[in-house]
């Protein structure tokens, strides 16, 4: 069934061949076979994404590094790749699969852009962004941000939901998908 209305959506997921990248390449996909446009944003291109399908798109962020720093960064390039790409293409969504860096470079992303230009963001948690990174100090801080500055929250678990709210203290709806 196609859309009545298409939907430009930006999708920002690892590409590896994990559970996150798996199951948010499928939904873009199916998003796209439904008449939406997907633009998916990644360092490479997803394993499992089609080199060519009329309406799926791949930006690649460009990870360079510089003297000044000891390692290259990821979150910053990402975070101008969304802004770039959010307003190039006039997305309505992106969608983050991860809180770190996804869900974080996604706000970032968001104060480049103008008001009218700003995509809704939709972070889907897929589990040790919350369980692992979340009760680390150098990161929870960071993840409950993103999630609270979200305009919706997905998680693929009761468990993970629980977890979410008991680890981070966040208290914003997240819905189990």
């Amino acid at each position: 069934m196609l859309a009545e209305t298409p939907l430009r959506i930006g999708i920002v997921c690892y590409p590896t061949i994990g559970g996150s990248g798996i199951l948010a390449t499928s939904l873009g996909m199916e998003l796209a076979l439904r008449g939406h446009d997907v633009h998916f944003i990644s360092y490479e291109r997803p394993f499992r994404l089609p080199r060519e399908h009329p309406r799926i798109q791949f930006h690649p962020v460009a990870i360079g590094g510089h003297d000044l720093f000891k390692y290259p960064d990821y979150t910053l390039p990402l975070s101008v790749k969304m802004a770039e790409v959010s307003r190039a293409e006039r997305l309505d969504i992106l969608h983050v699969h991860y809180a770190v860096p996804h869900a974080t470079a996604a706000i970032l992303a968001l104060s480049m852009l103008e008001p009218a230009e700003r995509p809704r963001v939709v972070t889907t948690l897929h589990g040790t962004d919350t369980t692992l990174l979340g009760i680390n100090p150098a990161f929870g801080p960071a993840i409950r941000h993103a999630l609270e500055r979200s305009d919706a929250v997905t998680a693929v678990s009761t468990f993970l939901e629980a977890e979410t709210r008991r680890l981070l203290h966040v208290t914003r709806p997240i819905e189990v998908i």
